[in-house]
């Protein structure tokens, strides 16, 4: 089973280096850096080919003669992607985080019989497939709440946090408006809006803001209420909302001492360095999943509870771990048959299904990765 990785981030390494070993896939990795290739080649032996992921003809040269793709390309290249493989007729798990609607390749991927297995990671991910396993349980899904952060372990008392996945979808989480379900209507919010404080046993407090990572469930899932909030420490919304109300996050250009710069641009290249996890340091996932309805003649609530620590035996970091091995384990589950249904497939649609459900919490178990269940009468 040949298997290519696009993309060679923090992300897309964790999947190549977990699919390489010993699960019977000849790996490659594609990516437009030969910084984030040569360690792949040099301690693990997997290959990597140079591919400007911007151009779909070198996407899909990369991909012609694989019989499996897994794209972690930063969101803002995610859906050409997602499209330039569709085309080519290759299986995909994609865990790229694009804004653009999915379901608008629906029909391309039925047409060419392609299996996509979107938003593939944590959350959206994990989330979206134990959301799913519950909707099918109960009789009435009422409500669902997700938060999730992935953050330093040590505080440093500027920003209070690092960048565990793409830096540049970081920010888009904090300028893209927030799509939420009230009373069963789509309302939209504005990034880092509706300040919540909840404190989780092992980091204590966190602040938890709107963010807009309900994505497919608001097509798939008919709760009267849904909401996806970020975690991170208490304090670091506001500095991000000024950040981005003054304008330091805007794309569009302006003129300073004869040259043209955008905000962007300058913003990122002070704070990426700021915000990127130094040697030694670690980091920790946390999520809460809530998810209320009616079954049977009671109300019930399912909780599902995530504190996932930096790996310090393989150096892997807790985001890249849980992201990572969410994806292969949905590609082990396709090698496996258990899924095989052509179109644009988020984990909701797996988690109907109990046995793909079981299938990837087990193989998440067998790397550490543990999902607490609690289910409570409700008033």
């Amino acid at each position: 089973m040949k298997v290519a990785v696009l993309g060679a981030g923090r992300v897309g390494s964790a999947i190549a280096i977990d699919l390489a070993r010993g699960d019977g896939f000849e790996v490659r990795v594609a990516d437009r850096d030969p910084r984030n290739l040569a360690p792949l080649e040099d301690r693990f032996g997997i290959p990597g080919e140079r591919v400007d992921f911007s151009l779909p003809t070198t996407v899909d040269r990369a991909v012609r003669d694989v019989d499996l793709v897994v794209s972690a390309v930063p969101g803002f290249l995610g859906f050409q992607n997602l499209r330039t493989v569709i085309e080519a007729g290759r299986n995909v798990v994609d865990i790229a985080f694009f804004p653009e609607d999915p379901f608008a390749l629906a029909e391309l991927a039925e047409e060419k019989g392609v299996t996509a297995m979107i938003d593939c990671g944590v959350a959206p991910g994990m989330s979206n497939l134990l959301i799913g396993h519950v909707d099918a349980l109960l009789d009435r899904t009422e409500a669902v709440s997700i938060y999730v952060g992935g953050l330093p372990v040590e505080r440093d008392g500027l920003y209070d946090y690092r960048t565990v996945f793409s830096p540049i979808d970081v920010i888009e989480e904090y300028t893209r408006p927030a799509r939420l379900v009230e009373n069963g209507h789509l309302v939209v919010r504005p990034a880092l809006s509706d300040i919540e404080r909840l404190t989780f046993p092992e980091v204590g407090e966190l602040e938890a803001f709107n963010t807009d990572g309900l994505r497919t469930l608001l097509r798939t899932i008919g709760a009267q209420k849904m909401v996806e909030k970020t975690l991170r420490y208490p304090g670091h919304a506001e500095k991000m909302c000024l950040l981005r109300d003054t304008g330091f996050f805007s794309a569009d250009p302006f003129e300073v001492n004869g040259q043209e710069i955008r905000p962007i641009d300058f913003t990122t290249a002070l704070l990426f360095p700021l915000w990127r996890l130094r040697e030694g340091e670690e980091d920790v996932t946390v999520m809460r999943i809530v998810v209320e309805g009616v079954m049977g003649s009671q109300r019930v609530r399912y909780t599902y509870e995530l504190m996932d620590p930096f790996d310090r035996v393989t150096h892997t970091t807790s985001m890249a771990r849980t992201t990572a091995y969410t994806a292969t384990a949905a590609v082990r589950m396709l090698v496996a048959g258990l899924y095989a249904e052509p179109g644009i497939t988020p984990l909701e649609i797996i988690g109907r299904d109990a046995k793909c459900v079981e299938y990837i919490l087990d193989d998440l178990r067998d790397r550490g990765i543990e999902y607490r269940e609690t289910i409570v009468g409700i008033d």
